[in-house]
């Protein structure tokens, strides 16, 4: 499946004008593909909550393993797009736009499988998300720029969650922005799955 999903998920259109202050980047396929397949073996993938989806690649891989993703991002232009893409593959996706932090999900059973922004641009960004994902999710993968373990081993203790497994990866990010010299950039990134304790 690994290999078939990361195939499909090439095909998918990118961010048209990607806004550096939300640091919208595409989550690479292999990265995604490898992720999806993880999370399918252990039927992870029932009900799939995306937190700053972006262009879909993520929820849409989801839907093409045979789960049922929602994508949230406060950008209706990236949002636009990942309705292309899920139309493109005739794949269910639910799209709502809305800024992470005002997100409600009833219940505490759900995956959240998310890429969320590395805070360079913001500091702790990526804190609000992972806070986020920990009100109602069950199980969490997570991707984060290498050097994170200690500020998400800290945040799982205060929130009742512990990790379970950790990856990790050096993904090629395209150029996406003016300031970018190279066609790809080689970024170290560590991959968490968290579990809600008990």
């Amino acid at each position: 499946m690994k290999k078939r999903l990361e195939i499909l998920l090439e095909g998918l259109k990118g961010f048209e004008e990607p806004k550096l202050k939300l640091e919208q980047y595409v989550t690479p396929p292999s990265l995604t593909a490898f992720i999806i397949n993880h999370a399918s073996i252990l039927n992870e993938l029932d009900f799939v909550v995306d937190l700053g989806c972006g262009t879909g690649m993520i929820g849409i891989a989801v839907s093409l393993a045979g789960g049922r993703a929602v994508g949230v991002d406060i950008d209706a232009n990236a949002l636009r797009i990942a309705k292309e893409n899920a139309d493109k593959y005739s794949v269910s996706l639910d799209l709502i736009i809305a800024d992470v932090e005002d997100f409600y999900l009833k219940g505490k059973n759900f995956t959240t499988i998310m890429n969320p922004p590395f805070g360079i641009q913001r500091k702790h960004a990526d804190r609000a998300f992972l806070k986020k994902a920990m009100e109602f999710s069950k199980t969490i993968y997570s991707i984060h720029s290498a050097g994170s373990e200690k500020f998400v081993e800290r945040l799982c203790g205060e929130s009742g969650f512990t990790i379970t497994h950790k990856w990790f990866f050096s993904i090629p990010l395209r150029r996406t922005y003016e300031f970018h010299e190279k066609e790809f950039k080689y970024v170290p990134v560590e991959v968490y799955r968290i579990e809600r304790k008990g």
